[in-house]
């Protein structure tokens, strides 16, 4: 499993693995430009998961200096069970705190 900082590359299949996602929502606010200026504001701290370079999770994350926010911890229904979630979690909360 890599674990690694999203792009906006990894637009199609992050909202392609929300979508499938049953209580998750893709709404207008999650457009390519409204994701783009997301990770531009937060540099590194949303994150993918991939397996063989399939985007299996995803975790978006930010701050405004102050507060940090998780914001659609999303992990493939074949993928859950093995600490991804977790991971993603973890590495994110850590460089928020390293921030």
């Amino acid at each position: 499993m890599n674990i690694r900082p999203m792009t906006l590359d990894d637009y199609h299949a992050v909202m392609a693995l929300m979508a499938g996602t049953p209580g998750v929502a893709v709404r207008a606010a999650d457009s390519p430009e409204a994701i783009a200026r997301y990770l531009e504001r937060n540099p590194g701290l949303s994150l993918v998961a991939e397996d063989d370079a399939l985007i299996v999770a995803c975790l978006f994350c930010g701050h405004d200096g102050r507060r940090g926010y998780l914001h659609h911890v999303v992990v493939d229904r074949e993928h859950r069970g093995r600490g991804i979630g977790r991971a993603l979690v973890d590495r994110a909360l850590d460089s928020l705190a390293a921030l």
